[in-house]
């Protein structure tokens, strides 16, 4: 079913889910870290996954199987050092470099000057829609820690969108991601797991880690499997400037906040770059 929806409306979708899952998210802070509340997000999504897909049932190359857990890893890295970023970085500028991934992506991949130009015109409406600005008072440590880990971020997007479409072009999506998930939450776990004891006694932060794993990550995720199996990797990453996008676009119509002149030029060009890299046809795997 969800084959039959155009690209631009399973990505607005799924970047709804995801923006309730972080306003979850940003309440539990206070009790573990940021960076805990992104593997905590990935262990739960995985969990969900698991218990839906059921994996085991299948048989797995091994070939199949090393680039799923790379592509898992690559995942779970890109949200944790995103939730550090933000920890320490305001969030447009960190919604800003992080698109930087997606952008040598498109840069690399691109067949065309509609792609390229896209990915060009695209960036563009992030920079105005996340609000960047020249100037900034934050302490150096946070300025230092905070580039550092959205770059990761950056790097970690870049080899989800490639490896992610690798795996969506295997024909098993979303029980691949639920394996990808898993290995994920696993590699990382030492690193994470001795800090969020506090989470495990207390049955009402549970459930809202299960709300952020299935808003946050099952739901947008698995829609993004099934769109990478339908477009390029270069017209994929022009796409993704649809979640700035759709957060002020929800902002104004929602919260009644009106777009600033810039946000609207923003929208404006990431309108422009996904109507220059629409297809009528699937493309050819990269």
């Amino acid at each position: 079913m969800l084959d039959r929806v155009p690209p631009p409306l399973l990505f607005v979708a799924s970047g709804l889910t995801q923006y309730l899952g972080a306003a979850i998210a940003v309440g539990l802070f206070a009790v573990v870290g940021a960076p805990e509340v992104g593997w905590l997000r990935i262990l739960f999504a995985a969990a969900l996954l698991l218990a839906w897909r059921r994996p085991w049932r299948r048989r797995w190359a091994r070939r199949e199987l090393a680039w799923v857990v790379v592509f898992g890893v690559a995942l779970a890295a890109m949200n944790v050092a995103f939730y550090v970023a933000i920890d320490h970085l305001p969030l447009g500028t960190a919604v800003a470099i992080e698109f930087l991934g997606p952008v040598a992506v498109a840069a690399i991949t691109g067949r065309g000057w509609r792609e390229r130009g896209g990915i060009a015109v695209a960036a563009c409406g992030v920079v105005l829609l996340a609000g960047v600005t020249l100037t900034s008072d934050l302490p150096r440590e946070d300025a230092v820690v905070g580039l550092v880990a959205i770059g990761v971020a950056a790097a970690c997007w870049a080899a989800y969108i490639l490896l992610g479409r690798r795996v969506a072009l295997g024909g098993s999506g979303v029980t691949s991601l639920a394996v990808a998930m898993a290995a994920g939450a696993l590699v990382l776990a030492p690193f994470f797991a001795p800090s969020t004891g506090a989470v495990w006694g207390d049955w009402r932060l549970l459930l809202a880690l299960v709300a952020i794993g299935l808003f946050s990550s099952v739901v947008p995720y698995g829609m993004e499997q099934v769109i990478l199996r339908r477009v390029s990797a270069a017209t994929f990453s022009v796409l993704l400037a649809l979640l700035p996008a759709t957060a002020t676009a929800i902002g104004a119509v929602v919260l009644r906040e009106i777009p600033t002149l810039p946000e609207v030029v923003g929208l404006l060009l990431v309108s422009g770059a996904i109507a220059m890299t629409a297809r009528r046809a699937d493309p050819p795997p990269v």
